[in-house]
């Protein structure tokens, strides 16, 4: 069900969205060569408490920890461990926050030193994917044509759309209606409607699109083992055009990336 929010909840749902958007700005000067992911997810969950939030995947579903740390094969829900991270890793970092009773929830792959031109190009991708599908996110469109925009382009350049795995509707719940798949045929699916939040989060593989779940009943990876990159936004629907709840300029400003690709999604310039 399509639970749509008012001005005022939409203004809450922004400062959960921009918690996960600063704790992955945090995590942007920490990831490097050496760092477990265990090591992060712990520092995730202090930033996340000492700025008022609580961890929004921690317990939920079971899950075992605040950060879900997607490394190279592993498309998403990835558990933090022991292991370093290595030069030439990607690492997708999604994260979780439940504030003003509302969850925000995003997610950015991160580049570990030298990583391999074709596993850039990538990640290179599938973002500008993310885009092409929010711009899709308007007053008289369908769920399908996000993932119609997202899969043409994508698979443009021969890369993997994953099935099994969609976005979603987002609020007081971490999951609401509708889903929102990255894969489908245009003026398919439920209108979009004012004030409907939605996670719009491309998963998209260098080889093919199907996967399979590790023993720990979490972690997916790619069934060829090749690299999948995955990037996530927190959206609006407000007068009829998509609206960023979330932000990457925190990560943007640690790494020294200059990007104008939010641009279009705000009213107003972001003020961080």
């Amino acid at each position: 069900m399509i639970i749509p929010k008012t001005s005022e909840e939409i203004e809450l749902m922004r400062k959960s969205a921009l918690l996960v958007s600063k704790t992955l700005g945090m995590i942007a000067t920490e990831i490097k060569e050496g760092v477990t992911t265990l090591e992060l997810d712990k520092k995730a969950e202090e930033f996340i408490r000492d700025n008022g939030g609580i961890p929004g995947f921690l317990g939920l579903y079971g899950c075992p920890s605040t950060l879900l740390t997607s490394v190279n094969e592993q498309v998403v829900h990835g558990l933090p461990t022991n292991r370093p991270i290595e030069d030439g890793d990607v690492v997708s970092v999604d994260c979780g926050v439940l504030m003003n009773e509302f969850y925000g929830d995003h997610a950015y792959t991160f580049e570990i030193g030298n990583v391999a031109p074709e596993t850039k190009k990538l990640l290179e991708v599938t973002k500008e994917s993310l885009y092409i599908g929010i711009r899709e996110f308007k007053a008289g469109n369908r769920v399908e044509d996000v993932g119609n925009a997202i899969q043409k382009y994508t698979e443009s350049f021969g890369y993997g759309v994953v099935r099994e795995l969609v976005g979603h509707g987002l609020g007081k719940k971490m999951h609401e209606g509708p889903e929102m798949p990255n894969y489908g045929k245009r003026g398919r699916g439920k209108l979009f409607i004012e004030g409907m939040v939605v996670a719009i989060e491309p998963m998209i593989n260098m080889g093919t699109k199907n996967i399979k779940t590790l023993k720990d009943n979490w972690t997916i990876v790619t069934a060829d083992k090749k690299p999948s990159a995955h990037f996530e936004h927190n959206v609006a629907l407000v007068n009829g055009k998509p609206e960023l709840l979330s932000t990457f300029q925190y990560i943007y400003d640690v790494l020294g990336i200059k990007s104008e690709e939010e641009n279009e999604f705000r009213k107003n310039p972001l003020v961080l």
